[in-house]
């Protein structure tokens, strides 16, 4: 199964996502595109039992703009990344 994060929207702020086969204790980091390093704030972790599903992470003001999503596993090994998106 390969995992997938789908970015949706940004609204105000508030990043939507959809994911697919991404298990239980899976991560999704923010990755700012400039640098390419991963944000230590926020990260939002799977809890459901259900592999697919959609999330809302709402970006501190400290989040610049440019950026993508990545999926990580339970044990922080790369699973898929969303197209860039730019936070206005």
């Amino acid at each position: 199964m390969n995992p997938v994060i789908n970015f949706v929207e940004l609204e105000n702020r508030v990043i939507s996502a959809t994911y697919r086969n991404l298990m239980i204790g899976a991560k999704v980091v923010l990755v700012d595109k400039t640098s390419g390093e991963q944000l230590p704030d926020p990260v939002t972790t799977i809890a459901s039992p259900a592999p697919n599903g959609s999330l809302r992470i709402r970006l501190p003001d400290s989040v610049k703009p440019g950026g993508f999503l990545k999926a990580l596993d339970a044990h922080g090994d790369y699973g898929a990344q969303s197209v860039e998106f730019y936070v206005n």
